[in-house]
């Protein structure tokens, strides 16, 4: 029975009494002045008693059913909260949450006491999130709801899971928004692979399509005279801060655009070089698959850089199964005074491959065997063989990535008469800097040597 009806019934009933009890505290009987006989309020009290009970009785077994349901619905909330893979969250208008399911924890990392009143940034980016969105608006109506919306989620230890998101907008009484609420959950391993080198593609195509590309040399000294003789050129990605040089060469190779950015690399490169010294020469990384592209020829034809000052250092990128190709197409180019060098020797396998089938004008000995060379006789000994190896074949060699004084004395001392390093030079993409590498400086380490007879 309706509540209001209750109401209505206890009213009348209230009524009653008052016509009853009112007269009597007066001292006169109830309803004489209607001329009533005294039986019908009687019969009035008995009916109405029986149904005021009645109702009464009726509100408070529906209000025992609500309880009972709402307890039921409680205790399924409880369960498919606790028990549900997918995340279910809901947001403020203000972009806080305002609500977060157990299981965001094995999500995001973070306790649902954690996220409540925190930006929704903490988790996903605003500007992919809106991107996202506004790429599913052509195929959903984002104002009903969405669903199989794909973003990352930053965890809380830092890393990033691809996720599908699926909620719908809130709004108030008045029709206002008033937030979000929905669902994520991680995506399957197969797609998160596919999302992820979208991602890639989508990255190196903008890097390409951009050609936001810088380049930073770092000068090779003379160990001899401690000059310097030339410069290697490093490819330098502005727009990608947080992605090392390595790891964007890396995923371009992951999504078949390799080769297309090492030779937009390329032309930077050579680009960049006009402004070194005329007198140095510079050395540029290249794949071997690289090295195969018809492009490479006119590239360097077109540079304005002399081809006797190229110096190209064939990279250890990709495996060489047969290196008949490789060498038949740097052959014409090594006929127009391009030098060969193999980069990283000594690293592992491959590069000594590189160094016995391609016969180089320069080898470039890695960091690791140069990296303590001065207190481990191992690698002593092995950058002795690399001397003698190297002038049995009339290649130079070069020491890289020497940064301490010490290593840079035992290098010295087992005749290696170049170097590379922090110790010698750090990379630079400033040309002022690069302007005063042809004249005749010495690395920090050592005091300069007096050109004036005169001084002490």
């Amino acid at each position: 029975m309706p509540r209001w009806w209750l109401l209505v019934i206890i009213v009348l009933e209230a009524a009653v009494a008052l016509t009853a009890g009112l007269p009597l505290m007066l001292g006169e009987e109830p309803w004489d002045n209607f001329g009533w006989p005294v039986w019908i309020p009687d019969v009035i009290a008995l009916l109405v008693v029986p149904v005021v009970v009645f109702a009464s009785f009726s509100l408070v077994r529906q209000q025992f059913r609500e309880r009972a349901e709402a307890s039921r619905t409680t205790r399924l909330m409880d369960t498919v909260l606790t028990t549900s893979k997918e995340w279910l969250w809901a947001i403020g208008p203000d972009g806080r949450f305002t609500f977060s399911s157990p299981a965001g924890a094995e999500l995001t990392g973070y306790e649902p006491a954690e996220i409540l009143g925190r930006h929704f940034s903490l988790i996903i980016d605003p500007d992919e999130l809106a991107e996202a969105l506004q790429a599913l608006a052509s195929t959903q109506d984002a104002d009903a709801g969405w669903s199989g919306l794909h973003a990352v989620c930053r965890r809380k230890d830092g890393s990033k899971v691809p996720v599908e998101v699926s909620g719908r907008s809130l709004r108030d009484a008045a029709g206002r928004p008033a937030g979000f609420e929905g669902t994520s959950r991680a995506l399957d391993p197969g797609t998160a692979d596919t999302l992820a080198a979208g991602e890639i593609r989508s990255r190196i195509e903008a890097t390409l399509a951009g050609r936001s590309l810088m380049t930073a040399f770092q000068p090779i000294r003379s160990l001899e005279s401690d000059s310097i003789t030339g410069a290697e050129a490093l490819t330098r990605f502005p727009g990608s801060p947080s992605i090392s040089p390595e790891g964007l060469f890396a995923e371009a190779t992951a999504v078949g655009l390799d080769v297309e950015l090492e030779i937009l690399a390329l032309e930077t490169a050579l680009a960049a070089a006009k402004g070194l010294p005329p007198t140095l020469s510079v050395s540029v990384n290249l794949s071997p698959r690289a090295c195969l592209d018809a492009r490479l020829p006119d590239i360097l034809a077109d540079s304005g850089i002399s081809t006797g000052r190229i110096v190209l250092e064939v990279t250890e990128r990709h495996h060489v199964v047969d290196y008949g190709p490789l060498a038949a197409a740097l052959a014409p180019l090594r006929g127009r005074g391009l030098r060969i060098a193999v980069d990283d020797a000594g690293a592992g396998f491959a590069s000594m491959r590189h160094v016995l089938l391609l016969k180089p004008d320069v080898i470039k000995l890695d960091r690791e065997i140069i990296a303590g060379i001065d207190t481990d006789p191992g690698q002593r000994a092995l950058g002795a063989a690399m001397v003698g190896f190297a002038k049995e074949i009339g290649a130079a060699l070069v020491a890289e990535g020497i940064e301490t004084e010490a290593e840079l004395s035992a290098v010295v001392e087992l005749g290696m008469t170049a170097g590379q390093g922090y110790l010698l030079g750090r990379p630079s993409v400033r040309p002022e800097d690069w302007a005063h590498w042809g004249e005749a400086l010495q690395h920090p380490g050592k005091p300069k040597t007096s050109t004036n007879p005169g001084s002490n």
